[in-house]
């Protein structure tokens, strides 16, 4: 199986996955960190696909959405974004909506959190 139909696989397999530096319980970079944070508070069930571990993968994730740098997060098969655009979409309340739009539990209360933190 290519790297493209690997991807491709774990998109439509899992409704949220975040390519990654690291795991969800340790991510290796700062921006993974941060996006794998998020979600992680907001008790989201995701896929983390480590993409430190392929090479064929770490670039061909960049290649499948046509974004240059990881993390990258999917929800239900679409490309949301990566560390910026998810930040601001927590702050802004988009990804409560995206989430709610898509089925995908989460706790608002925690989201509401991030928010007055962030205020």
């Amino acid at each position: 199986m290519s790297a493209q139909e690997q991807i491709q696989s774990t998109v439509e397999a899992n409704d949220v996955v975040l390519f990654m530096k690291g795991t969800k319980t340790m991510p290796q970079c700062g921006f993974s960190s941060r996006v794998a944070g998020v979600l992680n508070y907001m008790g989201i069930d995701y896929q983390d696909v480590n993409v430190l571990e392929n090479d064929e993968i770490r670039q061909g994730i960049k290649d499948f959405s046509d974004w240059p740098t990881i993390p990258q997060l999917y929800i239900k098969g679409e490309f949301v974004g990566g560390c910026d655009i998810i930040t601001e979409m927590t702050l802004s309340g988009e990804l409560d909506t995206m989430f709610e739009t898509n089925g995908v539990a989460y706790d608002k209360e925690a989201a509401d959190k991030i928010r007055e933190a962030n205020a």
